[in-house]
């Protein structure tokens, strides 16, 4: 039996092709590569800055503002271009995956910040409360996001917010967590 010694930078490399043959490093990062595909319009391997939130929740991520924020300027080039590499994206985002980062909250969770604002107990909110509360005070809502959670959250026929059934409708498909 002959003992060999390896360098660090030799036990990284064997460690790194380990890793790379990951079943679950490889699902990871098909995922993130389709995910970063959909929105590389030009095909050249780039996003433009603004979609990074969008791909980063289709992959079931929700950080706040602040922490997309944080996760964008780790990856925007020192040179701000108003495009992100998929070379430089990638790595970051299967870190992410990988730490279970930005998990979204539990139904349990979602019912009870409603409950806060419930104040009456009457399980619904108006949408003008629902609106007051989005656009006044925390990351407020543009008019955009407003206009477009009111149409999902609204139940059509009695034109109230009934928070519980929007809850269900927020939740991510079970198969994707």
């Amino acid at each position: 039996l002959e003992y060999t010694s390896i360098s660090m930078a030799e036990q990284e490399e064997a460690l790194g092709a380990v890793k790379k043959e990951d079943p679950v490093l490889v699902e990871i990062n098909k995922k993130i590569e389709s995910a970063f595909d959909i929105f590389d319009h030009e095909g050249n391997k780039t996003v433009d800055v603004r979609e990074v939130g969008t791909i980063i929740r289709s992959l079931g991520c929700f950080p706040s503002e602040a922490e997309l924020h944080d996760l964008i300027q780790e990856v925007e080039e020192e040179e701000p271009t108003g495009f992100i590499r998929f070379e430089k994206f990638q790595p970051m985002m299967a870190r992410v995956l990988l730490e279970r980062r930005y998990s979204p909250s539990s139904e349990e969770e979602l019912v009870k910040a409603f409950e806060v604002l419930d104040r009456d107990r009457k399980s619904h909110l108006t949408p003008e409360e629902l609106k007051s509360y989005m656009m006044e005070d925390g990351e407020c809502f543009t008019q955009e996001e407003m206009d477009e959670m009111l149409t999902a959250a609204v139940d059509p026929d009695k034109g109230i917010v009934l928070f519980r059934d929007y809850v269900t409708l927020m939740l991510p498909d079970q198969e994707d967590t």
